[in-house]
């Protein structure tokens, strides 16, 4: 179950979910993100949880609303509380998790909405990859209705206090672990 059963859902996603978006331009704009995914060489875990979420947001928006048509929080804000769950479902309120996992997720598309396809589509250019637009993510500017800050969760860890390892108990384990991968992993831990 390594990357050929993500591969198979990747397909799936592509060939059958996105054509199935209500909006025919924000089913093209969806495309050209995954291309930009795809040359950019995204894993395709990431590309997968972030079609996912793209195209529920765009089910969400229907027929008549174009993603270039969002300029407010709330129309980001009402797609996001369809994540929440009532506390007799969801006592431990894991919601904001996957509230957030999506939030994460629109504005990562926004960012590129705003940032790269639309300056490439104002500049006339064809092909999806220019020298003349900004390609580092890091430098792209959120737009104003994206800055919606995340939900903070006030779940107590399931973890009882003497369940938690101590520094010094942590490097006896590091002593004795004969893998570097392994000895790496549970220094960062």
């Amino acid at each position: 179950m390594s990357s050929s059963s993500c591969s198979v859902k990747l397909s799936t996603i592509v060939d059958n979910k996105i054509g199935l978006v209500p909006n025919k331009e924000n089913s093209t704009i969806i495309y050209e993100f995954y291309n930009y995914m795809q040359e950019k060489g995204s894993s395709e875990n990431h590309q997968v949880n972030n079609l996912k979420v793209v195209i529920n947001f765009a089910n969400f928006l229907g027929p008549n609303i174009l993603f270039y048509n969002i300029s407010k929080k709330e129309q980001i804000t009402s797609f996001l509380n369809t994540k929440i769950k009532s506390y007799d479902i969801d006592p431990d309120k894991k919601w904001i998790t996957t509230w957030n996992h999506f939030l994460n997720r629109i504005k990562l598309f926004m960012r590129w909405l705003y940032n790269y396809h639309y300056r490439l589509k104002q500049n006339n250019i064809e092909n999806s990859y220019s020298e003349d637009i900004n390609d580092n993510n890091n430098e792209w500017i959120t737009p104003e209705f994206c800055k919606i800050k995340p939900k903070q969760t006030k779940r107590i860890s399931p973890y009882l206090e003497s369940e938690i390892w101590e520094k010094d108990e942590l490097l006896t384990i590091i002593k004795y672990e004969p893998y570097k991968r392994n000895k790496a992993i549970l220094a960062l831990m």
